[in-house]
């Protein structure tokens, strides 16, 4: 039995519910069916999941040589984004997974796992052990009082969204060593009384 079988298989037994029934399958632990015909045992694999898709994009984004940017030119959206998505945190459409697939020669399960919503947070640990990561958790450790205080004097008592959200990157010469540019925006929402 294929892992598409199997998804299948999952998608009918639950009816209608296709969408909540392949996220089930996206998310789904290893597990295995064992029959037993006369003495044999047969294994049948597991459906691909999500952070299966994550690894094998990467890992044939370096085998390919294929960089962020050119999936990010080809699926028409920015390369924060796109990177975002293709790391598990952003659904696609079908014609941007499928670009992605192509570029990345993606299975037909990899490419229909990146057309629904994920469940999104993508650190294994509360606090990064990645040095490059953990600078931005120290950031937020050292300034996010800071960022918190100026963002309720200027606006008022409310958050930035992380939803209605841009994010830019880029990179800036500077006889020092190169730096790292990022710049954030997002929407103002401020509590509401009731």
């Amino acid at each position: 039995m294929t892992s598409a079988s199997v998804a299948s298989q999952r998608v009918t037994v639950r009816g209608g519910a296709q969408g909540i029934a392949l996220r089930r399958a996206a998310t789904a632990p290893l597990r295995a069916m064992r029959t037993k015909a006369a003495s044999l045992s047969v294994v049948a694999a597991a459906p691909m999941t999500r952070n299966d898709v994550t690894e094998l994009i990467v890992f044939n984004r370096m085998k390919k040589g294929v960089t962020w940017a050119s999936l990010a030119e080809a699926c028409g959206r920015s390369l924060p984004w796109v990177t975002s998505a293709l790391l598990g945190q952003h659904q696609m459409t079908k014609e941007m997974a499928e670009i992605a697939g192509k570029m990345l020669d993606l299975p037909e399960d990899a490419i229909m796992l990146l057309q629904f919503a994920p469940y999104k947070g993508s650190l294994p640990t509360s606090v990064p052990t990645d040095p490059l990561i953990y600078r931005f958790y120290e950031m937020v450790a050292v300034y996010g009082t800071t960022y918190k205080e100026m963002i309720h004097e200027e606006f008022g008592d409310g958050i930035m969204s992380a939803i209605d959200f841009d994010m830019d990157f880029s990179r800036e010469e500077n006889d020092k060593g190169d730096r790292v540019k990022i710049v954030l925006t997002g929407k103002y929402l401020t509590y509401r009384e009731f």
